[in-house]
């Protein structure tokens, strides 16, 4: 018999805890999580959100062996920096994994382990160049902006500026490629107000030198 279409939008982790409060206290405290419900007074299930996943904390005898859960987000060093500033216990260092991801792993008050990473950017064959120089003059306000969003990239000036160029060449839907995440955008309008930048994407059209 053949499997029939499947539709499948959302899925949830489900984690046994012998203690709700305490999970949902360590979990929105120490880790980032934020509490998305609880069910039952006192409660005996509830959800927890990281970004858009929920996981589930469900009262029980926890069983945690053999059991990790595996987050995908943004910036695995800034949320491991997170977790050591809460004392969190670091099951695994942070490092650049042979599997594309730079990730580490903590190990929860009911013994379950955690992995946290993001995708290694630079992961597979080293690709041969040759860098030529090229004459460009960028506007002050802008290519300052350029330079912090390099550094805060940890990326070159060049690199930064070959990346944005391969994306915003690679059609999207009906629009272009963004190399930024979600958090990177939102740290580029804080770079704006910071260097005055109060023009929008199209000004360069209308940009005149004295």
């Amino acid at each position: 018999m053949e499997p029939p279409p499947i539709e499948c939008e959302q899925q949830h982790a489900g984690l046994v805890v012998s203690d709700i409060q305490a999970a949902v206290e360590f979990y929105t405290n120490k880790l980032g999580f934020w509490l998305a419900f609880t069910w039952g007074d006192p409660p005996t299930f509830a959800g927890v959100n990281l970004g858009k996943v929920q996981m589930f904390l469900e009262q029980g005898e926890p069983s945690p062996k053999g059991c990790g859960v595996y987050f995908l987000v943004g910036d695995a060093d800034e949320l491991y920096a997170f977790h050591q500033s809460n004392g969190v216990e670091i099951a695994e260092p942070i490092d650049d994994r042979d599997y594309g991801l730079r990730s580490y792993t903590v190990r929860d008050l009911h013994g379950y382990h955690l992995s946290f990473g993001h995708h290694l950017l630079n992961a597979g064959p080293r690709i041969p160049i040759e860098r030529v120089d090229v004459p460009v003059r960028l506007e002050k306000r802008l290519a300052a902006l350029l330079y912090d969003l390099a550094k805060h990239k940890r990326m070159s000036l060049s690199s930064c500026l070959e990346e944005i160029l391969l994306h915003t060449n690679e059609p999207l839907g009906d629009g272009v490629a963004s190399p930024h995440t979600k958090r990177t955008i939102a740290y580029i309008q804080e770079l704006k107000k910071k260097h005055g930048i109060d023009y929008d994407s199209h000004a360069s059209y209308r940009f005149s030198e004295e």
